[in-house]
């Protein structure tokens, strides 16, 4: 829609003899009044043209109307507005090119084959993925999505914290424990991890060693039981991603990167050129000459490093690996660490242009409005596990992207369970699932004469002496004049602003947005007018508007990593 607004305003501009022609930025407008799209190239060709902007818009609109175009109206507003309201043939065109092409429709190369490499979720192996992780889970995998689709070369990375003391904690915890079952009355670590989960490993353990290491001390055997219950961890996040519908590339060790030397290699490399330096013992990284607020510490002065000597080693090897755009999806408490991991980048002579990062903000799980209690899986969270038990993964990672990552969801089981419009993802899977029925229905009455697909073509039965047809050209697509009909081909069309826009911020919820609106116009059409009738012209032609909303709302929820269901 847009690019017909620049086609048209461009030509004119050229056969007014004006050079140097600026972007041309085209708005849909929200109110209906306003027509179809705007632009205020007029205002914005003021002043090198030293005209008026309502003279330069009344020039143009002359100009475009002196050759064929789509548009109904072309009209100035205001200070120099131009709004375009396009035919209804216009539209009807377009619906057939999407009906035809199908899903290639919204195929755009706006990456061009770049590479991309998105890491997220990243959770310490040490307890179990709570919703927060859900949370970040669904973005990440819904970018990854939205990326490929847009012709980006993607890979999806979970960085794996095996190394460091939480993980050495973990298998204290699970010792801890296993003495305990065996009778020995050890006190829990103070900081120790709580919960089912460490029980439940160290059971795991006494089943497979017995009391092999009954009364060891944990010095004799915590490389044993660290490794064991680290092990049994990460197969349990594993499973959960994958029973959550995500999936990953490559799993980065932090430990791998010690035992390979990269953490040693950076380090050195900051040293050799004057970018780190000894103070009380400890080695600091001279963060402040590359825009961060203080120098950090990246070995202590007991020689243990930090968690930030691995991440310098880590984005430097992200970006080594030849990646265009490095994204990492965060925490929002980890706002602070932007700075850092840029001022890293710097100290490499690295881009930092290519390191973006998205903030995903805390989710409070509510029971009809009330906060839900603690986990007693986790001892101190809820867990995406008990969240998925509950509501299923599709109706999780849908809620998680109906608003802003960086903003604070309150997510309502009771809600997320009721099959009503209060509910978000029932409304749009419902809409694909009802129009699935319509074409059933259409079987069962012998106006179609082939079973339901996904993407089926529309053939109608010979009825009353006309015959069928083999393609969408066959179709009568003016038939669709009610106003309803028109208003849902136009949002249908917006899928690809809405689209290009969600790419470009990496804001993959602008989707989800999207799919709700065209759920509540495809509802609501679909109360107001009967599809299936005995004027076999318009029961097709309102088929294959069906199918139209069918498809986008396929492509939108495929996006989200969310199912849409034949059947509900």
């Amino acid at each position: 829609m847009k690019d017909e607004v620049i086609k048209a305003v461009r030509k004119a501009l050229e056969s007014l003899g004006v050079t140097n022609i600026p972007d041309i930025e085209v708005d849909i407008p929200k109110d209906e009044a306003h027509g179809d799209a705007a632009t205020t190239i007029a205002l914005n060709l003021a002043k090198p043209l030293k005209k008026a902007p309502k003279i330069i818009a009344g020039e143009i609109i002359a100009k475009i109307k002196e050759t064929p175009n789509p548009f109904l109206k072309i009209e100035a507003a205001g200070a120099g507005f131009i709004n375009f309201t396009y035919r209804n043939d216009y539209y009807h065109g377009k619906l057939g090119q999407l009906l035809e092409k199908e899903h290639d429709f919204f195929r755009a190369d706006i990456g061009e084959g770049k590479k991309v490499q998105v890491e997220f979720v990243s959770a310490n192996p040490t307890g179990p993925l709570h919703i927060g992780h859900g949370r970040g889970a669904a973005v990440g995998n819904a970018l990854c999505n939205l990326l490929r689709s847009a012709g980006y070369e993607v890979e999806r990375e979970f960085y794996v914290n095996d190394a460091g003391m939480q993980i050495k904690l973990l298998g204290l915890s699970v010792y801890t424990s296993y003495q305990q079952m065996l009778g020995n009355d050890m006190p829990f670590p103070e900081n120790g991890y709580k919960g089912d989960y460490v029980k439940d490993i160290s059971v795991e353990m006494k089943d497979e060693a017995g009391d092999k290491y009954h009364n060891i001390p944990f010095e004799g055997c915590g490389d044993v039981f660290t490794a064991f219950a680290y092990k049994k961890m990460l197969a349990a996040l594993s499973r959960d991603l994958s029973q959550f519908g995500i999936g990953f590339d490559r799993w980065q060790s932090e430990k791998e990167l010690y035992d390979k030397g990269a953490v040693k290699d950076a380090l050195e490399h900051l040293k050799k050129n004057g970018l780190a330096y000894e103070k009380d013992g400890a080695l600091w990284f001279r963060s402040t000459e590359f825009g961060d607020d203080k120098d950090r510490v990246v070995v202590k002065n007991d020689g243990e490093f930090t968690y930030f000597a691995s991440d310098i080693a880590y984005h430097k090897e992200k970006l080594d690996r030849g990646f265009d755009t490095i994204i990492d999806i965060w925490g929002a408490d980890h706002h602070g660490y932007i700075p850092r991991i840029r001022a890293v980048l710097k100290a490499f002579g690295l881009s930092e242009e290519k390191f973006k990062v998205i903030l995903v903000q805390i989710v409070s799980l509510l029971r009809e409005g009330k906060p839900v209690q603690m986990s007693k899986r986790s001892g101190e969270f809820i867990t995406l596990r008990e969240v998925m038990d509950e509501v299923g993964a599709d109706i999780a990672k849908f809620i998680f992207l109906t608003r802003r990552s960086d903003s604070h969801l309150d997510f309502d089981i009771e809600v997320a369970k009721r099959e009503s419009s209060e509910n978000p993802v029932f409304y749009v899977q419902y809409a694909f699932a009802r129009i699935s029925s319509i074409f059933r229905q259409a079987v069962e009455r012998k106006i179609i004469n082939i079973e339901h697909k996904i993407n089926p073509p529309i053939r109608p039965l010979e009825k009353g002496g006309k015959g069928g047809f083999e393609s969408i050209h066959d179709i009568d697509l003016t038939l669709l004049k009610e106003g309803d009909e028109i208003a849902l081909v136009k949002k249908m069309l917006l899928y690809t602003l809405v689209f290009d826009g969600a790419v470009t911020a990496l804001e993959p919820h602008r989707i989800t947005y999207y799919l709700q609106e065209l759920a509540r116009l495809f509802h609501s059409y679909y109360n107001r007018h009967r599809v299936l009738s005995d004027d076999m012209d318009i029961t097709t032609a309102r088929l294959a508007l069906c199918k139209a909303v069918q498809i986008v709302l396929e492509e939108g929820l495929n996006i989200l990593g969310v199912k849409a269901p034949e059947r509900m």
